[in-house]
């Protein structure tokens, strides 16, 4: 009898076994097909398009990265309108951006560096004959903000403004060699984002003749360029600028670009200025305004100017309006005045009619058709997110993208919605993948008001299980978590970890209307705190989750108000704070003001900084928090981080430091970004175990 007991429970034993094994092996397998960071880095990025004006060829800028070498490289792939052609314009191993096309469509532009170069070049490629691009410039400064206008291509670049060409580049030398590395500022800004300005240099435009062949362009140089702001005594703005910071009349008779109106720069005021090109004036058309006007654009008959207009100075997500000015009648007048979402990303119809744009709109980016006359919107796409639209003929050329998968290049009819694809990347990499679902639903918040969230559920989720609660809070904090797919934070690669993750568009988030927006201002603190909790409640109300295993985080400003939710009650069982605004005094040293603007510096108003700063409720702090920040991050300096860290250690609570010395606000570099997801999964995990019960 004992030999036989002890025969059944080893026989038992080896089941138990065998079925652990299987377990395991099954989790296994199960693991190798979820959208991991790893995979994230596999796949391959599309950028804004551009279109031949015969609609014949359309072309992108693709990038790849390399994992083992943490390099990135961009090249230009060509497309057709049927979607048949799929090649890559330029090699491999090297950068190439800001690609634009010559008016007859036989010649494309872009920027690179290459062989010898020290900066960033003008290289031409002829579309219609065999053979390598040819650089047209040679600016010591480098070019950027492209654009390809009659006979001449227009770029900008830092330059110092009292220096020859010449002596700029024995300037660049003699910095490069310089053994002082010491900076000095005398006034506003002295940095913007990742990086520290140069006082003496300026951003200005500037033009070059374009040959009629790009086998004929090796020897232009940059004695040829032709400045055109600087005779106007007018810099663009000194923060940032780009390719719509300026435009060029199709007939290049006008120039208008933006600048900073008043002398403050402490608080820069954003106007258009028009000018004549050859003149050594230019017009303020938009004085009148004390918040920024952006992105000029001419009308295809170069008869009208349209722009971005706010109102609000100081408020970054004021609605931001359409404006068309009139060069003959020389008036102003608002096109979407009574539409409640932003303009600012949009081109002029072909036929000058009308514009087209991509809109954030209630948690998706749409695209839509906006008549130039009525100002009437009429939403062209829904569901999912659509950016960078270009005309192509009768259709529209954009990238389209959503939670479920990454950018795609489609072509739209604009008047149906319908897409088609253009493009097949990623395509392998997803078809290994087993995705999770999501859903938007919406709840009641701060104040009653509603509160749309997305919540995404892990792969293989069952509701008659209970699962673990990742909320994520987003920046901004005048932004939201649209319907479309992140490298950074990715929907689909947190769920897959084996938690419910919840997007709130809390008060302040973008696309809701002004009202919305501006409902936290100058209180960062109550509603949004207030819509985090009542997200928490609704998430506990329900069967599918476990309410001893949540779990929070958020970055920037989602990082500000995860630390004030850290000194608040509250149900989760640890923290992540990312690059957060921890302290609202030492954050004067950013790279731009929050509230001060609007609403008056800390010494002018101390009860609102008091009342809303997370560094008054350290007393309360006792969460588990794993705290993360870069050292180039100049948005939120580092200090905010090890400041926040210090404040955990002192109090005794459980906490992680994780410092990047070669990242910015985000973390950007591959084998970072990898550590990052791990290390981010890992400190969850040890609080929150994955997976259902």
């Amino acid at each position: 009898m004992r030999t036989v007991s002890l025969m059944l429970l080893l026989c038992l034993l080896q089941g138990m076994l065998y079925a652990n094994v299987v377990n395991a092996a099954s989790n296994t397998d199960s693991a190798t097909k979820h959208l991991t960071v790893e995979r994230l880095w596999q796949m391959q990025r599309i950028g804004s398009p551009v279109v031949s004006d015969d609609g014949k060829y359309i072309v992108a800028p693709v990038t790849g990265y390399d994992v083992k070498t943490d390099k990135a490289s961009t090249r230009l792939w060509l497309f057709s309108a049927d979607g048949k052609q799929q090649r890559p314009l330029t090699i491999d191993g090297q950068r190439a951006s800001e690609p634009v096309f010559s008016p007859d469509g036989k010649t494309l532009a872009f920027i690179s560096q290459r062989h010898n170069d020290d900066a960033g070049q003008i290289y031409l490629l002829a579309m219609d004959v065999p053979g390598e691009a040819q650089r047209l410039t040679e600016v010591p400064t480098g070019v950027h903000g492209l654009k390809w206008r009659g006979k001449h291509l227009y770029f900008i670049s830092r330059v110092w403004p009292e220096k020859s060409w010449d002596e700029m580049a024995a300037q660049l030398k003699a910095d490069k060699d310089d053994k002082v590395s010491a900076m000095q500022w005398n006034a506003l800004p002295y940095a913007h984002f990742d990086h520290y300005l140069d006082e003496d240099r300026q951003a200005h435009l500037f033009r070059i003749a374009a040959t009629a062949s790009a086998t004929n362009a090796a020897a232009t140089n940059s004695r040829e360029v032709q400045p055109l702001t600087q005779p106007l005594g007018r810099q663009l703005p000194r923060s940032s600028q780009s390719a719509s910071s300026y435009d060029v009349d199709s007939n290049e008779q006008y120039l208008a670009f933006n600048a900073n109106g008043w002398d403050n720069q402490v608080d820069a005021k954003i106007d258009i200025f028009l000018s004549r090109i050859g003149s050594d004036t230019a017009e303020n058309l938009t004085k009148d305004n004390v918040a920024p006007d952006s992105d000029p654009t001419f009308s295809p008959d170069g008869k009208s100017l349209a722009f971005s207009r706010q109102q609000i100075h100081g408020f970054y997500a004021d609605t931001a309006r359409l404006m068309v000015y009139d060069l003959a009648q020389k008036t102003s007048r608002v096109v979407t005045s009574t539409w409640d979402r932003s303009v600012s990303s949009f081109i002029w119809a072909n036929d000058g009619r009308g514009f087209y744009a991509s809109i954030d709109d209630a948690a998706t980016r749409r695209l839509y058709y906006i008549d130039a006359k009525s100002g009437k919107a009429r939403a062209i796409t829904k569901e999912t997110s659509f950016s960078q639209p270009v005309q192509a003929g009768n259709s529209l050329i954009a990238t389209n993208d959503s939670f479920m998968y990454p950018a795609r290049l489609v072509k739209v009819d604009p008047r149906s919605g319908k897409t088609t694809r253009l493009d097949n990347f990623n395509d392998e990499i997803l078809s290994e993948v087993e995705l999770g679902s999501y859903e938007s639903v919406t709840y009641k918040g701060a104040e009653g008001k509603d509160i749309q969230m997305w919540v995404h559920y892990p792969p293989g989720f069952d509701k008659s299980k209970k699962y673990p609660l990742l909320m994520l809070i987003h920046g901004g904090p005048h932004n939201a978590f649209t319907n479309s797919f992140s490298y950074r934070w990715n929907s689909q690669t947190f769920a897959s970890w084996g938690y419910v993750t919840a997007w709130p568009n809390f008060h302040g988030s973008s696309g809701f209307g002004q009202d919305f927006a501006d409902a936290i201002n100058p209180d960062w603190r109550t509603r949004p705190l207030a819509d985090i909790q009542a997200a928490t409640q609704w998430f506990e109300n329900q069967s599918w989750i476990d309410t001893e295993r949540m779990v929070a985080g958020g970055a920037s400003y989602g990082g500000y108000l995860t630390s004030i939710l850290l000194g608040t009650e509250h149900p989760y069982k640890a923290l992540l704070i990312h690059a957060a605004v921890y302290n609202m005094y030492s954050q004067m040293a950013a790279d731009f003001a929050v509230h001060s603007t609007r609403f008056g510096y800390y010494w002018d108003k101390p009860e609102l900084y008091t009342a809303i700063s997370p560094h008054y409720f350290a007393a309360d702090f006792n969460t588990p928090t794993l705290v993360i920040h870069g050292q180039h991050d100049l948005r939120v300096p580092v200090g905010q981080g090890f400041e926040l860290f210090r404040t955990l250690q002192s109090r005794g609570v459980e906490s992680r430091m994780i410092y990047f010395p070669d990242e910015n606000h985000w973390i950007l570099k591959p084998n970072n970004s990898i550590y990052w997801y791990h290390e981010v999964k890992a400190w969850f995990n040890r609080f929150a175990k994955p997976g259902p019960n």
